[in-house]
């Protein structure tokens, strides 16, 4: 197991800067779940570089002990369509360490470390499908879709009301037609113990995002879509809520693009 001394941070982007370099370079890096959405911006450079995630590793044997789990991200980084490097970041809670740029032409490592103390104002942003998702995890619920026809479309998402936390964020692929839809959720207002999503589809015909509609609730025991579990084999998006002192669980398969509802059930404490 390895170790690395680094203040914590909260959120994404991270500002990385070059160490033991004659010439110093600075560059943020951003990305969703699962390593999704990852692009680089260099200082200086107005111009981003889209980074595919190539591995994840994710490493627990020391959890037992007290340990976090550690997960190591690497992207491709691709320039004019073809890879010119690679990315590698470790990952635990509040903590990164283990930073390099790897330069393909020439296979010269650059060592990256967190430039820290920076304040932070909650903004992050996705490159997906071409597309800039710029939002804010705390301060504001304004959502902007910057698509690749230079056209820009903005939302007001569900407002954050209860102190349990910030606005989180995943990519995956909720209608399981092959290509990664965004979601956003926020804790109820009440006692912070589920948490309502906005889903945004990607349609890979008009290029554009657009959000998916919450289901039918005259059968479901939930009215919103909430603490959203996916199953790809399956096709199934499954929803929980809790009504009274019970949990309920709702299940919807798609059909002509809308969610239809399976069935539900209590689950079991």
């Amino acid at each position: 197991m390895f170790f690395f001394l680094v203040k914590p941070f909260f959120a994404q982007p991270f500002h990385l800067k070059s160490v033991g370099e004659k010439k110093e370079f600075h560059l943020k890096i951003y990305f969703a779940s699962s390593g999704k959405g990852a692009f680089v911006k260099y200082k200086n450079h107005e111009d981003v570089i889209p980074l595919k995630i190539k591995n994840i590793s994710i490493d627990s044997s020391e959890v037992e002990s007290g340990q976090p789990t550690f997960t190591t991200y690497i992207w491709d980084e691709i320039v004019n369509g073809k890879i010119n490097g690679t990315y590698e970041l470790t990952e635990w809670p509040r903590n990164i360490g283990n930073l390099y740029y790897n330069r393909k032409k020439d296979n010269k490592k650059f060592k990256l470390e967190l430039v820290e103390n920076e304040e932070y104002d909650g903004s992050d942003e996705y490159f997906l499908h071409q597309t800039f998702i710029k939002f804010n995890h705390f301060y504001n619920d304004q959502l902007i879709f910057k698509y690749p026809d230079k056209t820009t479309q903005k939302i007001n998402l569900i407002s954050i009301e209860s102190s349990s936390g910030a606005r989180q964020s995943r990519i995956e692929d909720y209608n399981f037609d092959g290509y990664d839809d965004v979601a956003f959720s926020v804790y109820d207002a009440g006692k912070g113990v589920y948490q309502y999503y906005s889903v945004f589809l990607y349609n890979p015909k008009t290029k554009k995002f657009n959000l998916l509609s919450e289901p039918d609730s005259k059968n479901s025991t939930c009215s919103c879509l909430c603490d959203i579990k996916l199953n790809p084999k399956k096709k199934i998006l499954s929803t929980s809520c809790r009504g009274g002192a019970s949990w309920w669980k709702n299940e919807y398969r798609y059909e002509n693009g809308k969610l239809k509802w399976v069935k539900s059930y209590q689950e079991k404490q």
